[in-house]
């Protein structure tokens, strides 16, 4: 078994930022700290997003702390950039992220600390940043009959490129970023594309400035406080109704259809008789935390999250969530990491280590 301060699981823009943090307050990488990263290369989730999302396409991704992301081809996979910037990144910073690492399981150890079982044996710590966001967990709906389609089931975490949907009729579900992109994407390939989310799409015309964007932060961060089960910034600000989105519109790309009520082997089918055939239903139903590991700890409230305070598990302030709720973007994981460090530094100074 080996000891350390803070143990930094998943190495994406919130594992990476937090550990930049503790290396500038002065954990030495190793000695003090260590990064587990689940992936088997640098560049968190990105470095598994569908070669058509080139960088170009990216909405909104902000750079790591004190490393700049400069001259980046705008046509080139988001995937490559983004894993090749992560990759100097770590490099830079001697960060010395450990991979590919699975955490199993985070329990209660001797003397105060948490032990961090792994797949490559168990730390013992006295804090622990957890950074493991969504991507390993898709969101999959259950539908009555789901079971009997003949045609392929995709999620958008295993969705391989518009090209793989040529001459298909595609049923498209989910109502948020990706699903508007895929819609995009696939219609000039796809023999019929067809729409459907739970509610209808919000379209948000005006600029997303600072303030809009401290609001939705605020609603998602008021469930979090709850111990509700986190939503994303998207869900509460609505899609951007840029060009592409006006051009999804008038071409009939972006008709959205109410979601269906069951489905059949070749298709899907409403109670009020609508019917669509179908090849392909494509989940854009996005994805959950990755907090299983943690279940040990017994950090879930009655309503299904954790209760977090800032980036601290309210139950357990050795325990913080980064890139989790409300720091779930890439600005905001920073933010998040370099918050958390500082909350860590202040616990670790008022309860020293156990002999």
């Amino acid at each position: 078994m080996r000891e350390v301060e803070v143990v930094v699981v998943g190495a994406g823009q919130a594992g990476l930022s937090s550990a930049y943090h503790l290396r500038r307050s002065g954990f030495a990488p190793d000695r003090d700290v260590v990064v587990l990263d689940r992936s088997p290369g640098p560049g968190g989730a990105w470095q598994f997003r569908w070669p058509s999302l080139t960088y170009g396409k990216v909405h909104g991704m902000h750079a790591l702390p004190g490393m700049e992301l400069t001259d980046a081809d705008p046509l080139r996979p988001s995937s490559e950039v983004i894993s090749a910037y992560f990759d100097r990144y770590e490099r830079t910073f001697d960060l010395r992220v450990r991979r590919p690492v699975d955490v199993h399981a985070v329990r209660e150890g001797p003397g105060g600390r948490l032990l961090v079982e792994t797949s490559h044996g168990t730390w013992a710590t006295r804090a622990l940043i957890n950074a493991t966001g969504t991507w390993d967990r898709p969101f999959w709906p259950r539908y009555p009959g789901q079971e009997t389609f003949r045609g392929r089931q995709v999620h958008t975490a295993h969705y391989p490129g518009p090209e793989a949907f040529a001459g298909l009729r595609v049923v498209v579900v989910g109502g948020g970023a990706s699903g508007t992109q895929h819609l995009m994407e696939i219609a000039p390939y796809a023999a019929a594309t067809t729409w459907v989310t739970r509610r209808p799409p919000v379209w948000r015309e005006e600029p997303f400035d600072e303030n809009a964007g401290r609001a939705a932060v605020a609603l998602v961060e008021e469930r979090v406080r709850q111990g509700l089960p986190p939503r994303s910034v998207v869900s509460v600000t609505g899609l951007p109704l840029n060009d592409a989105i006006r051009r999804g519109l008038a071409d009939g790309v972006l008709d959205r259809l109410p979601m269906f009520d069951r489905i059949e082997p070749e298709g899907v089918v409403w109670d009020d008789g609508r019917r669509v055939a179908a090849d392909v239903i494509l989940w854009a139903t996005g994805f959950r935390p990755v907090i299983d590991h943690l279940a040990p700890l017994r950090l879930r409230e009655p309503g299904g999250g954790i209760r977090v305070e800032g980036t601290r598990a309210v139950t357990d302030p050795r325990i913080h969530l980064v890139g989790y709720g409300p720091s779930a973007s890439t600005i905001g994981a920073n933010r998040a990491g370099r918050a958390a460090v500082r909350d860590i530094r202040r616990l670790l100074t008022e309860e020293p280590a156990a002999a």
